[in-house]
């Protein structure tokens, strides 16, 4: 019997450390930013040689969506060039918004980072700015808005979809990124 109590503790614990993990995410993915807001980060995802996987189309039509709505908000679009990338993921969102006719002087440009906190810390260091709305996938904006605050951008969460092919996959991956996050602090 104390074995089963130990074992089942031993799987407890684990549980709720990821329900305490989902609620968070749940939480902040449903929060609806401000309005006016003067920059908006659209967090980079893969690109597909030069073209925008799924989660960062989707990311790309929410901000639009948010952009459309606030004139005067300026887009801040991030990511550097991976592995099977022909362009980096901020010339991709770049060429998006540019595409729905957001005029290039709202577009600011982040391409070094590979990283959700390297997104934000470079954005930082180059336009020095204290507040954004952050646009990234429902799941990955708990983690997001953290490292936000962590580099001194006070950021308003902003949720776009994520593809239900990869939905699973992608908090199962989230959990782990949150637990290192809470562990290593990045």
């Amino acid at each position: 019997m104390k074995k089963f109590i130990y074992f089942g503790g031993l799987l407890i614990i684990p549980l709720v450390i990821i329900l305490i993990i989902h609620i968070q995410m749940v939480k902040t993915a449903n929060q609806t930013p401000p309005a006016n807001i003067p920059y908006l980060i659209v967090l980079g995802a893969k690109v597909n040689g030069e073209e925008m996987s799924l989660s960062l189309l989707y990311r790309a039509k929410t901000a639009l969506s948010y952009l459309e709505d606030n004139p005067n908000t300026v887009v801040i679009v991030t990511g550097g060039k991976g592995k099977g990338e022909n362009i980096t993921e901020a010339e991709a969102l770049s060429r998006f918004f540019i595409e729905n006719h957001i005029n290039e002087n709202r577009i600011l440009v982040e391409d070094r980072s590979t990283s959700t906190y390297e997104n934000l810390k470079f954005t930082k260091e180059l336009y020095e700015i204290d507040e954004a709305v952050i646009v990234s996938n429902d799941f990955h904006l708990y983690r997001a808005t953290t490292f936000a605050n962590k580099v001194g951008i006070i950021g308003y969460p902003l949720a776009a979809e994520t593809p239900k092919v990869v939905k699973a996959t992608l908090f199962i991956r989230e959990y782990a990124a949150v637990i290192k996050m809470k562990v290593f602090g990045s």
